[in-house]
């Protein structure tokens, strides 16, 4: 059991976070977590300029793509290997359309 966990979690400082699932292709985790670190750093920076809506926007950016990624919303070792690449392709999709229109 303990590989198992090893496996699906994550334990720092005696915290558990969900590992990005493994069964998605190498390009699409990258251009996730690419996106995933963006996001981040957009938080960061619209706190500090104290603007809720930018702080909102980015956490929606963070949320997709830990989403995508398998690190929230349903376990992705309950569901069907498609289902989990389904998801992470329209996450990214949904990703690229917002830097899109914030491009545009």
């Amino acid at each position: 059991m303990a590989d198992v966990d090893s496996e699906r979690w994550l334990v720092i400082d005696g915290r558990r976070w969900r590992r990005t699932d493994p069964s998605l292709p190498d390009d699409v985790v990258a251009a996730l977590t690419s996106h995933l670190g963006r996001g981040r750093s957009a938080v960061g920076a619209a706190k500090r300029h104290g603007d809720d809506e930018a702080v909102a926007a980015a956490r929606e950016r963070v949320g997709l793509a830990k989403h995508g990624l398998g690190e929230r919303g349903p376990y992705w070792w309950d569901e069907p290997e498609g289902e989990r690449l389904a998801r992470a392709r329209d996450a990214l999709r949904r990703l690229d359309e917002l830097d899109e229109l914030e491009e545009g």
